[in-house]
Parts: structure tokens; C-alpha cells; sequence
């Protein structure tokens, strides 16, 4: 049998799943042989727990992008999930339905995106550009743009308290990571999802219900960002207004690191959790660095238009 014969060819997504990998162990070299602090167990944990919030909302953003559209509206949400949550925990109600309120929220930001996308046909770049700017000015108008302080020890330890040694905002990140990872990998939702990114028009015309399943994708995002809102609000133990601003970005660099195509029909949501350890392990190891908050913009956004450029490569390919 010849050698051509015997070669295995992996699937593309496990070739770029390997490729992200790769990178994401080259970037902890690096910084492990340069910085003695970084490869401790303590700072390890870290990263990952500021990366959560990141993850999370890049999670949605994965969800979007296969479509073929953006959802820019998921920092914005990040601080409505967590404006409401907070004021109805200070206006007296339990913490639990404070929490169900504000999920529903950020959710309902994600309906309402979906439903001016698919019904409304406008496009989704603009249509999440507007309902980030609208949401952004009601966490203003409803906190006068002051953070809201004094959160009850129950909700803070949701994102500052460990179990088993581990900080909880990780559990809660997992299990997002896996609960999504196999709704886009193992069923009809997920089949649908990259189907609408494939080919919108065939995905109709063969009995998909292209409208609802859209909406879905829209309100997964707008329900993720809301969870980010709540971990980022529980670990700084106060939900400022401005929470979230410029998160956006980020979820759209780790989703396309990770390997989810700007042209839709591509991504997974293991590929996009190492595309998001890529992004805060490379802040975390610059900043151990002592490199400029400013100079590390720089870098993020050419890690970002790297990857947007890669994956034009790959579809040139």
C-alpha cells in the first residue's frame, strides 16, 4: 500500500482546533521562560478567571459568527445583567430572582437583536451597533453613572470565593464551555446554526424554521453576556454602568483565533476557549512584563487583524 494511501487526513476543524493549540503552548513558553512569576499555580488561575467573562461572551459570539453575523450589542449587556441584577438585590428582592431578572435582560437584548435581524432584515452589524448604544445609555440613565456598591456577601461569592481551592467563576465557566460545546456539536440547534452560516437560502427552502433558529443564536449571546455581567459584577463586588466597554472586540478575537469563520458555516467552542486563554494569557504575560496598557491595545488589535486575515487565507485556500 502506498504512503499517499496510508496518510490520514484530519477533519478541518480539528487542524485548526491543533493550529490554535499550538499557538496557545508557544505563547506559554514565551512567557514562562521569560517571567519567572507567570507558570505559577496562583497566576495560572488567575488568567483563566479573568478570561471567564471573556470566554463567555465569545461563547455567544461563536454562536453568531457561524451565522454569518456579529452581535457587537455583548458588552453593553454585560452591564445590564449586572445594573438590574444589582438594583433589585439593593431594592430588597432575594438574590436568586434578582439574578433570573437580569439574565432575562441581557436575554431579552439578544431576542430583540435576533428578531430585528431575521424580521426586520436589516443587517446585524447595524442593528447590535444600535442596541449597544441604547443599552449602554440605560445602564446610565438607571445608575446616573455611578456603580452600585454594597452587593450582599451571598451574590460577591459567586465570583471571589473558591470551592475545592478553585475560584468559582472556573466552574461556572466550564460548564457554559461544555453546555454550549455540545448544543452546537450535538444537536439540532447546532446543526442549524452552521446550516443558516452555510447557505441561509438552502437552510429555508429545506424546512428550516431559519427565523426562530436565528433569534435563538441572537438570544444565547444576549444570555451569556448577561452570566459574564453577573461573574464580573460578583468578583469587583459592584456593577458599574461601564462594565464590559470594548469586550465586544475581544469575543470577536477569540471566536476567529479559535477558528470561527467571519463569513459564517465555521467554529467550535473548544476552538474559541483556547482563542480566549490566547487572549488573556497574552495580556496577563505583557503585563508581567511591565509593557504599557497602551502598547498592549496595539498588540490586541493586531493579534486581532491577524487572525481576520488568517482565516481570508484560509477561505482563499
Amino acid at each position: 500500500m502506498s504512503t499517499t494511501e496510508n496518510k490520514i487526513t484530519l477533519p478541518k476543524s480539528i487542524k485548526q482546533f491543533l493550529s490554535t493549540l499550538s499557538g496557545l503552548i508557544v505563547l506559554l513558553i514565551i512567557f514562562a521562560i521569560s517571567n519567572k512569576n507567570f507558570f505559577t499555580t496562583d497566576n495560572i488561575l488567575n488568567v483563566i478567571v479573568q478570561t471567564t467573562p471573556i470566554l463567555l461572551i465569545a461563547i455567544g459570539q461563536t454562536y453568531v459568527l457561524i451565522t454569518g453575523g456579529i452581535d457587537l450589542s455583548i458588552g453593553s449587556n454585560i452591564a445590564i445583567s449586572g445594573v438590574v441584577t444589582a438594583m433589585l438585590m439593593k431594592s430588597g428582592l432575594p438574590i436568586f430572582l434578582s439574578i433570573i431578572i437580569g439574565l432575562l435582560s441581557a436575554t431579552t437584548v439578544g431576542v430583540a437583536n435576533g428578531a430585528l435581524v431575521t424580521y426586520g432584515k436589516l443587517p446585524p452589524f447595524i442593528v447590535t451597533l444600535g442596541t449597544m448604544t441604547a443599552v449602554r445609555g440605560i445602564t446610565l440613565t438607571l445608575t446616573k453613572g455611578i456603580p452600585i456598591s454594597g452587593l450582599p456577601d451571598g451574590f460577591n461569592a459567586i465570583g471571589i470565593e473558591k470551592t475545592f481551592g478553585i475560584p468559582n467563576p472556573i466552574y461556572i465557566m466550564i460548564f457554559f464551555v461544555i453546555i454550549f460545546g455540545l448544543i452546537l456539536a450535538k444537536t439540532k440547534t447546532g446543526r442549524y446554526t452552521y446550516a443558516l452560516g452555510s447557505n441561509f437560502e438552502a437552510s429555508r427552502l429545506s424546512g428550516v424554521n431559519v427565523h426562530s433558529s436565528l433569534i435563538k443564536v441572537y438570544a444565547f449571546s444576549g444570555l451569556l453576556s448577561g452570566v459574564a455581567g453577573l461573574v464580573m459584577a460578583a468578583r469587583i463586588i459592584s456593577a458599574p454602568p461601564t462594565a464590559g466597554m470594548g469586550y465586544e472586540l475581544n469575543a470577536v478575537a477569540a471566536s476567529v483565533i479559535g477558528g470561527a469563520s467571519t463569513l459564517g458555516g465555521e467554529g467550535t467552542i473548544a476552538g474559541t476557549a483556547v482563542g480566549a486563554l490566547i487572549i488573556g494569557i497574552l495580556s496577563n504575560g505583557l503585563n508581567l512584563m511591565g509593557v504599557s496598557p497602551f502598547i498592549q491595545q496595539i498588540v490586541t488589535g493586531i493579534v486581532i487583524i491577524g487572525a481576520v486575515f488568517a482565516d481570508k487565507i484560509r477561505h482563499n485556500d
